[in-house]
């Protein structure tokens, strides 16, 4: 386990609450385009996140070491720097919050408007977007069984 000098600062928003403001020893986050993993030290950057699950890696106040957390994350930012990793998500759950039956109803939801967005790009793109979030998020509720 990192000494204190060595863990990142990790605190993950959204519009309604804080979900955790902790240390970690790594995080492995959604990025827009693929996932990604912070380590104390990294080059500062800012990304948009896609959807997906932001896992903390040793995380301090998790009672054990070499322990993991999960959650559930669906579009946003993340501001990196060396010692802190800051995700501004547009929403974000615990996977036990997770509503399966109605992430299954946003991901039909998803396909109904792929097959209804004849040559409309911006249709294609909001369907594509509705569906990798229904996805994410049950994928993050079966990882949870």
């Amino acid at each position: 386990m990192a000494d204190q000098s060595n863990s990142l600062r990790v605190r993950l928003v959204s519009p309604e609450r804080v979900l955790f403001d902790t240390t970690a020893d790594a995080v492995e986050l959604p990025a827009k385009n693929g996932y990604m993993e912070v380590l104390y030290g990294h080059a500062p950057l800012l990304a948009e996140l896609g959807a997906g699950d932001v896992r903390l890696h040793g995380a301090q106040d998790s009672g054990s070491a070499g322990s993991k957390q999960v959650y559930n994350v669906s579009w946003g930012f993340v501001e990196v720097l060396p010692d802190r990793v800051t995700i501004l998500a547009n929403d974000a759950l615990k996977p036990e919050e997770i509503d399966v039956p109605r992430a299954e109803q946003q991901l039909d939801r998803g396909h109904k408007q792929w097959n209804e967005a004849g040559d409309s790009e911006e249709k294609y793109t909001e369907a594509l977007h509705v569906i990798a979030e229904a996805e994410a998020k049950l994928a993050t509720a079966q990882e949870k069984h």
